[in-house]
């Protein structure tokens, strides 16, 4: 098998990210090929999105929240998702085995707190409160506390949230906008939706039959047969190559190695593991040499979160001065392909934007002045009518 370096790997996902060079392809083109942005902090898409596209306006992922064309909600790893309508449809109720095991071993929230209900009268009871309007998770533990009196409404609510196939409403994740999460569930807020219930749940894998070619890959979501084969084809076409260990890290699933054995895939091998690593059949891979340009990512970015084996990106000396929460949780000046600083905005105001940037170590003149250039487009973007001014924290 092909060999494929360090080098090699952080280049050929970058390019499947789209962080290479910006495309000039709409902002729900974009959430589709990502196969969803991960999502907590409302804001982060935008920036992700500015990021990967050419003349982005935020107005349009706002549209595409308010038209529900776009919806936001817990997908892959149990953790909010910026994920277009129909791929929450498609691929949410391959999701729920990781959602289940969120609500029965959470450490806050497990199986103790659980035990002896009748699961199915508690998702009846979120339903019919989220029936009247969308609820916060205040409202749905107020709703279910009286019920349940002996039980930590804490725990109802979560379940109520994980064992659904959950929405969080708008204006939470709209541009600039306030608001706290507020939930419904899939049926009353898109159209053509199964009455939700963990019995909808898919099998965690189908019939050799699924989708197994590269052009089946890349087909419209629309299209897309809702099967963890085709999933796992929109993760590598997005993140790969990539092992099996790597796709599960990033959709929280287990036992993937069958479903990779039915693909026809390429396979490569690690040069620096020896991992077997695959890939769609015809993927072409960028040349190892290609300059990665300077690029600025929101927190939580999926780039970083989505390999079991995150040293493509995370280099030695990065990995051994920061905690892995460190770089994940904060955004992230690529540089040469690799987070090289974290930035902030400190001040985010229609007058005024301060960004302050904190590299890892110091950086070259050349750097500062590549990360500085696309620091003031960031300002552009986020802060047009305000005064911008660039902060540098010594390393």
């Amino acid at each position: 098998m092909t060999k494929l370096s360090l080098q090699a790997l952080n280049r050929a996902t970058l390019d499947r990210q789209w962080l290479l060079e910006r495309h000039d392809a709409t902002a729900l083109d974009a959430i589709e090929h990502l196969v969803g942005m991960q999502a907590q902090s409302p804001q982060a898409p935008y920036v992700g999105l500015w990021t990967r596209l050419t003349n982005f306006d935020p107005a349009d992922l706002s549209t595409l929240l308010e038209t529900r064309q776009t919806v936001r909600g817990s997908m892959m790893r149990a953790t909010i998702h910026l994920v277009s309508s129909r791929d929450f449809l498609a691929f949410r109720p391959l999701i729920q085995p990781r959602l289940e095991r969120e609500v029965y071993q959470n450490q806050t929230y497990g199986r103790h707190r659980l035990e002896g209900l009748d699961m199915d009268a508690v998702l009846a009871e979120g339903i019919a409160r989220m029936t009247e309007s969308p609820a916060t998770a205040a409202q749905l533990r107020d709703h279910l506390a009286p019920l349940y009196p002996d039980r930590d409404p804490a725990a109802l609510a979560h379940a109520v949230r994980c064992l659904l196939p959950t929405i969080q409403t708008p204006p939470r994740g709209l541009w600039n906008k306030p608001g706290q999460p507020t939930l419904t569930t899939a049926n009353l807020w898109l159209p053509n939706t199964p009455t939700p219930g963990r019995n909808s749940a898919a099998p965690a894998s189908t019939s050799a039959a699924a989708a197994t070619s590269a052009d089946d890959s890349i087909a419209s979501a629309a299209d897309a047969t809702p099967t963890v084969e085709a999933m796992i084809l929109r993760y590598l076409a997005a993140y790969g190559p990539a092992s099996v260990a790597d796709a599960q890290t990033w959709s929280g699933l287990t036992r993937l190695s069958e479903v990779f054995d039915r693909l026809d895939l390429r396979t490569y091998t690690d040069a620096t593991t020896n991992r077997t690593l695959y890939d769609l059949p015809h993927q072409p891979l960028p040349h190892e040499d290609t300059e990665a340009p300077t690029r600025f990512l929101p927190e939580y970015d999926n780039l970083l979160l989505s390999h079991a084996d995150r040293t493509r990106f995370l280099d030695t000396p990065t990995r051994q001065r920061l905690t892995l929460h460190e770089v994940l949780t904060k955004g992230s000046v690529l540089h040469d392909g690799h987070p090289k600083a974290l930035w902030k905005l400190t001040k985010n105001t229609k007058t005024q934007a301060i960004l302050e940037i904190s590299p890892f170590t110091p950086l070259t003149p050349q750097a500062w002045t590549s990360i500085e250039a696309e620091a003031q487009t960031l300002l552009t973007f986020t802060n047009p009518t305000a005064t911008p001014e660039i902060k540098r924290i010594n390393a």
